[in-house]
């Protein structure tokens, strides 16, 4: 569980850091505004002062959600790491995030079941398919650079990794997380690119 030090987050990041845990804790099932206004020991004329309503806050986890991935995409670039070593480099970056907050985890989880809400439903499509190009553009970078087969489907391939990361997580949690995520990532996604691979 996260620690919520009142003094230094905002209102507004507790109040979803709250609604986050309460997902992971709980379910989605087990979410609501009542719950997240106790835990907070504020009133839901409060909680509603902040969000106009559970989808509002809602689609406030879903960009807490993704709040790092721009800045570990961009830190691959300025690190100028070959392709093959910045694939590998973002997604152990997100899982060691992941392994340092693992309520996190809940929320990539309920990605089928926030889809199926009209105020969220873009949100979530957007975050799908952001990851998914930059994980395209990173395999067509080491096509280009000899690391990677030049008849590998570029997106199928991203697909592939995706939804291993997205497994390995579900596994995780369904374990209890009783192995190392950043490394079962890594080396499953590695011993893929390897496969793949022109060495």
């Amino acid at each position: 569980m996260i620690i919520i030090k009142n003094s230094i987050l905002h209102r507004k990041d507790r109040l979803v850091i709250s609604a986050i845990e309460i997902i992971d804790e709980l379910g989605i099932q087990g979410l609501s505004t009542r719950e997240i206004a106790k835990r907070q020991d504020i009133s839901d004329a409060t909680l509603f002062r902040h969000y106009k309503s559970k989808n509002d806050l809602l689609n406030a986890i879903l960009e807490f959600f993704t709040k790092f991935d721009e800045d570990i995409f961009q830190t691959a670039l300025i690190k100028n790491l070959r392709p093959f070593d910045a694939i590998i480099f973002i997604l152990g970056s997100v899982a060691e995030y992941y392994e340092n907050y693992p309520a996190i985890t809940a929320v990539m989880q309920m990605f089928d079941v926030f889809r199926y809400e009209p105020e969220l439903s873009d949100k979530v499509k957007e975050i799908f398919d952001r990851r998914l190009q930059m994980m395209v553009q990173f395999i067509d970078d080491a096509k280009k650079a000899g690391e990677l087969k030049h008849d590998i489907d570029s997106e199928a391939a991203a697909l592939l990794i995706a939804g291993s990361f997205r497994e390995i997580c579900l596994k995780w949690r369904l374990h209890d997380k009783n192995f190392a995520l950043k490394d079962k990532v890594i080396n499953t996604i590695s011993a893929f690119l390897q496969c793949i691979s022109l060495s």
